[in-house]
């Protein structure tokens, strides 16, 4: 199983990398995505040092680690700006915190997001279809999320992506070590969203999709 999105000391996570790489790993994870919550005042300080201890800990580790950043209530007048910055400072996977039903994101954030240079969107809430298809249209992925409160749109999220055809990926948005899921759990978090196995197997063929490109 791959899990694109996580967090650590870095932001508002529990666990320095390597332990968060090693418990992953210990869960039979082969992936893991690395994404702490990031806006202008700190990108520059969190994606060097993933990206440094990302590149250690994949010379010793069976688990591989993608360095990766999550805009968090950022403006959507600057999402685009955030996601370039991001990408220009080393980021191999951006994603940008959506419109949650959990939190007071700003409207338009899933839409901007979704004009910007990312590649996944976390958590969407009651995304439009609009959105869902421009989704579609620039590749990103939406979110089915194993964590609390972000999980409540989670039906909805996937039955407009599976009408539209657009692609999922599924997350634990993990901060502390009890958030981390093995593979039977992320299975069952994509029944619950009404969705098949074969969208489970979908949607770590998208995970790896992204590894790949990053050149893991």
């Amino acid at each position: 199983m791959i899990d694109l999105h996580s967090h650590t000391i870095f932001s508002d996570g529990e666990l320095v990398p390597s332990e968060l790489a090693r418990r992953a790993e210990h869960k039979g994870l082969k992936g893991i995505g690395i994404t702490d919550h990031g806006d202008a005042s700190n990108m520059d300080f969190i994606i060097p040092r993933i990206k440094k201890a990302a590149e250690e800990l994949n010379k010793a580790l069976d688990i591989m680690i993608i360095p990766g950043i999550e805009i968090t209530h950022v403006p959507p007048l600057l999402i685009k700006k955030a996601a370039e910055k991001a990408r220009s400072l080393g980021a191999a996977i951006i994603i940008v915190h959506g419109e949650t039903l959990a939190e007071p994101v700003a409207q338009g954030t899933n839409h901007a997001a979704l004009e910007s240079d990312i590649d996944v969107l976390a958590h969407p809430g009651l995304i439009s279809m609009e959105d869902v298809l421009l989704a579609k249209e620039r590749g990103i992925f939406l979110e089915i999320t194993a964590r609390k409160g972000h999980s409540l749109a989670n039906g909805h999220v996937a039955q407009l992506a599976k009408q539209a055809g657009a692609g999922l990926v599924v997350n634990t948005d993990t901060h502390a070590p009890g958030d981390l899921i093995d593979e039977h759990q992320a299975r069952r978090v994509v029944q619950g969203a009404g969705l098949k196995e074969t969208d489970f197997n979908d949607m770590q063929e998208n995970a790896l999709s992204i590894f790949k490109n990053a050149g893991l």
